[in-house]
């Protein structure tokens, strides 16, 4: 019989490709039902920050038992060139209207973003207007990185404890980031990087740059993992310009990362089948998430453990809409003793879900997923039994 594992040591485990004393349980519910647990308005959470995020999912890890897959690693670079930034709140009955100029050392730059009291903020203002003649302006936004203060990661650090995998997220270049700053978002983007080739050039040159330096302070800081790629990698870009934007910076992170003994995993939302191959042929990646299945994603996960299984540990994949929101506990139950069968197998494994549950997820819907590893995830698998129960769920 193996011996039971802290959360931490479990996740840590499990990225490593190894086995655990069972599978870990970490669905992504990053944003919006910490949030909601909180009982307060979303903007209290996400501009107040009271409490801040990271705190929220805590606290939400405690809330249903999961195995912490703490991605809010804070470690307060300070850059070679301060963007100061000025923040004007708009306070209405339904949602609060954040305006931020942000002083360059060239000029300002201005965004909004909108809070509703039930949801995540969206930006409805991105900062770059015109590439050619804000390009001088942005590239202060991704300033070399100089130092940093780890007291906010300490704190975090502590207060997680060994409820979970400690991470940093440092996300690799390419349209699916840069379009979050392009008014006009990924179709702006991409106008730029046709008509400014070489300023374009120059932007992904100064984002790697600054990649590489938040990877070696976080490693100095002690993180357990640090996570890349970043959402819908190749579905707001092709594979070919991933490969020429995002790919060579994945390479290097997760080379820095293997040499330190940091675990590297990339998240990306969306299609990730192409991702999944090439990370596990040509970088040193130690693990791969969400792996979605049709339609919004194109991960089948059982031929990824069978394809990819020894290169790579596998985090996934239940559907967030029509299984987690919409779907009963026995549909929960059912699909997650189907990814344990599919991927389980010798450890390598965290069971999880696609990218984000709902706000409105039951709370139900989450608790039987722990429930499920508890009763069906020991190792070794009892692959009768588990197939047994899945025939008593149809």
């Amino acid at each position: 019989m193996s011996i039971s594992m802290t959360s931490r040591q479990r996740m840590i485990t499990a990225l490593r490709n190894k086995q655990p004393d069972r599978i870990p349980v970490a669905p992504d519910i990053s944003n919006m039902i910490p949030s909601r647990l909180t009982g307060k308005p979303f903007w209290d959470v996400y501009f107040n920050e009271n409490p801040p995020l990271w705190q929220a999912y805590i606290n939400a890890v405690r809330h249903f038992g999961i195995d912490g897959w703490f991605i809010y690693g804070d470690i307060q670079y300070k850059s070679k060139h301060t963007v100061e930034t000025e923040n004007i709140i708009e306070k209405q009955f339904d949602r609060w209207i954040a305006r931020k100029i942000h002083h360059t050392p060239e000029g300002d730059l201005t965004s909004t973003s909108v809070c509703m009291k039930g949801d995540p903020p969206t930006t409805t203002e991105k900062m770059i207007k015109n590439f050619r003649d804000d390009f001088h302006k942005f590239k202060y936004i991704f300033a070399e990185a100089i130092s940093y203060d780890p007291c906010k990661f300490n704190e975090q650090k502590e207060m997680l404890g060994e409820l979970g995998i400690m991470g940093v997220c440092i996300c690799t270049p390419g349209l699916h980031i840069f379009s979050e700053f392009f008014e006009g978002s990924v179709e702006a983007a991409t106008y730029a990087m046709i008509d400014y080739p070489d300023l374009f050039e120059e932007l992904v040159a100064i984002y790697d740059k600054l990649c590489l330096q938040l990877v070696d302070m976080a490693i100095d800081a002690g993180t357990d993992s640090i996570l890349t790629g970043g959402s819908g990698s190749i579905t707001l870009q092709s594979p070919q310009l991933w490969r020429q934007f995002s790919l060579p910076t994945l390479k290097k992170i997760t080379k820095r990362c293997k040499e330190a003994g940091v675990i590297s995993g990339v998240h990306s939302c969306g299609r990730e089948r192409y991702l999944v191959e090439v990370c596990a042929n040509e970088t040193d990646l130690d693990y791969i998430n969400p792996l979605e299945i049709p339609p919004m994603g194109d991960c089948d996960l059982a031929e990824c453990k069978h394809l990819f299984g020894k290169k790579l540990a596998l985090m996934g994949n239940l559907q967030t809409t029509d299984v987690m929101l919409r779907g009963s506990a026995n549909d929960v139950k059912r699909e997650s003793l189907k990814a344990i069968l599919a991927a389980g197998e010798h450890g390598g494994f965290v069971l999880s879900t696609g990218d984000q549950c709902g706000r409105d997820t039951p709370d139900e819907n989450l608790f039987i997923m722990v429930k499920t590893v508890q009763e069906f995830g020991q190792y070794p698998l009892n692959h009768h039994r588990i197939v047994d129960e899945i025939c008593s769920l149809q």
